[in-house]
């Protein structure tokens, strides 16, 4: 099977352009992008896929095996590169997925004309012994999983608003919570563990090609100082602070989301 149906691959906007190639986060599909695809297309060549077990991704291909860590989802973006063969993409990650980008980049940097890391998290989980916050304790991420694993259902209900943020707009909260009930359960488990359990801190340094980390003013689950760290271990990156609040910029403001997209893609450009 190749990677375009495997990952539900769609591909927009300007033919020749430079490439902007958009991966979600943990419990979403390219759909959380839809408001920032518009304001791309007109001057760029714009990429969306599913991670496999998202979305309309070919459910058949997970396996816990191969996404018990990040390893397999950052083939696949890679294999996703090398299929569409557009030359070199910009890769905007998400949440979990900035830190695919970081792994992606540092294996075939010659694939990335740059990374956005939108809301970047390397590690989640607090260090006392190197004074690293991630914003929350080892008990805290121990704690979640258990919620999930117990009732995913019930934690999407209860997890997703605060991921959110905009408490004032809770119609997007809802967004987010049906998102994550769409999703299989053994799947979400699996990537939860990956997702907040990983640490790749060690990873940003290996990262060459031009990176911009745009972190969101308040964020619940990815603290202001989290940006500030990952910018300081990627050499010569950039971090941009939106006032966008919450963990999802892409819904939540999305002009502001693109226009910080677009500045850095025509400044590596």
């Amino acid at each position: 099977m190749g990677t375009r149906s495997r990952n539900h691959v769609t591909v927009s906007g300007r033919a020749g352009g430079p490439v902007v190639m958009l991966a979600h986060g943990f419990g979403c599909d390219q759909h959380m992008w839809r408001l920032v695809v518009p304001l791309l297309e007109r001057d760029f060549t714009v990429v969306v896929f599913d991670h496999v077990g998202a979305g309309q991704s070919d459910l058949s291909a997970w396996s816990p095996e191969r996404y018990a860590t990040l390893d397999g989802y950052t083939e696949d973006v890679l294999a996703v590169c090398r299929e569409l063969a557009l030359g070199p993409v910009t890769f905007v990650g998400h949440s979990v997925s900035a830190m695919m980008g970081v792994l992606a980049a540092a294996r075939e940097p010659d694939a990335f004309a740059g990374l956005v890391l939108l809301a970047p998290s390397p590690c989640f989980i607090d260090d006392p012994a190197t004074g690293y916050r991630g914003g929350f304790s080892a008990d805290d991420i121990d704690e979640l999983l258990e919620s999930l694993d117990a009732n995913y259902l019930g934690w999407s209900g209860a997890m997703a608003p605060v991921i959110m943020g905009n408490p004032e707009r809770p119609e997007l909260g809802e967004e987010l919570t049906n998102s994550f009930c769409r999703t299989d359960p053994d799947i979400a488990r699996v990537f939860a563990r990956v997702t907040f359990l990983s640490d790749n801190r060690e990873d940003l340094a290996k990262v060459t090609v031009p990176t911009l980390v745009a972190q969101c003013s308040v964020d619940a689950i990815a603290p202001p100082g989290v940006g500030a760290f990952v910018r300081s271990r990627i050499p010569g990156s950039r971090l941009v602070t939106l006032d966008a609040t919450g963990h999802c910029p892409q819904l939540a403001a999305p002009e502001e989301t693109a226009a910080a997209i677009t500045d850095f893609v025509r400044a590596v450009h």
